[in-house]
């Protein structure tokens, strides 16, 4: 039985929260670098931004949001930088593969210490530490209520974790594709090293892909384009920033359409 306030994630009317506002996605993709997990800290992972993250999240599923959730491994190793050094590149994407895991069982542990169920699904079998991915189960946990973090990027070297986002929402019928960021969306130049860089309002696919925006790879980029899943690129460091995308507010930068609007 479906819950109140959940649907199969095929349409994006709005519905009733439970806190202020109406609800405007009910089942969201969540995309988290490697990066975004160091915190303060140099390498590895940040058990209080693990906890600031978990805290975001569980005030969205305490508003009748599903939540899927993948998350990178840049945090402790990158496959490309590795072949940029002489490693095989589908060695070092494997090696990367198993980061990700890693981040994502750091990622269980601080949700379930904020009171949400959670499963961690990896698209390479290691049955002793996270469910095998499959799709109507990964809906089924959606469904119950659980947040889903999955792992292994798609489990195939030679596709970024960017692309197993893209990929997983559509599988799972998410209604938004959320790429958490250091800054508040997408700039016409690096914000952090040009003052007046200008960030976007909305952006279309093709804009994205003709201006070579890094912002996503371009195979993540088609894949929503083609099945019409709108991309939001936020700041994860401000808090309830997730909750103001769910209700539909302008956040970040939205990539949706063939063309783009006005700047910010």
């Amino acid at each position: 039985m479906t819950e109140p306030g959940r649907g199969d994630g095929g349409s994006s009317a709005p519905v009733t929260a439970s806190g202020p506002g109406p609800l405007r996605y009910r089942r969201i993709l969540l995309k988290l670098s490697g990066e975004a997990l160091l915190g303060e800290r140099q390498y590895g992972v940040d058990p209080a931004f693990c906890a600031f993250i978990a805290r975001q999240v569980a005030d969205v599923i305490a508003m009748g949001v599903q939540v899927g959730i993948v998350v990178g491994g840049g945090n402790i190793f990158r496959g490309m930088a590795a072949a940029a050094r002489g490693m095989d590149r589908a060695t070092g994407d494997y090696i990367g593969m198993l980061a990700t895991v890693m981040n994502g069982l750091a990622l269980q542990d601080a949700i379930e210490r904020a009171g949400i169920p959670v499963r961690v699904m990896s698209a390479i079998a290691m049955n002793e530490v996270a469910e095998p991915y499959i799709r109507r189960r990964a809906v089924r946990h959606l469904e119950k209520g659980r947040v889903v973090v999955f792992v292994a990027g798609t489990g195939n070297p030679y596709f970024t974790t960017d692309t197993a986002a893209a990929l997983r929402a559509v599988e799972i019928d998410a209604e938004v594709l959320l790429k958490a960021t250091k800054v508040d969306g997408v700039y016409d130049a690096d914000p952090m090293t040009v003052p007046t860089a200008t960030r976007y309002e909305r952006l279309g696919y093709l804009d994205v892909l003709r201006d070579q925006l890094k912002v996503l790879d371009a195979a993540a980029v088609s894949l929503c384009q083609e099945n019409g899943l709108p991309i939001v690129v936020f700041d994860l460091n401000k808090p309830e920033n997730i909750t103001r995308v769910a209700r539909g507010e302008p956040v970040g930068t939205l990539i949706a359409g063939e063309t783009g609007g006005a700047t910010g």
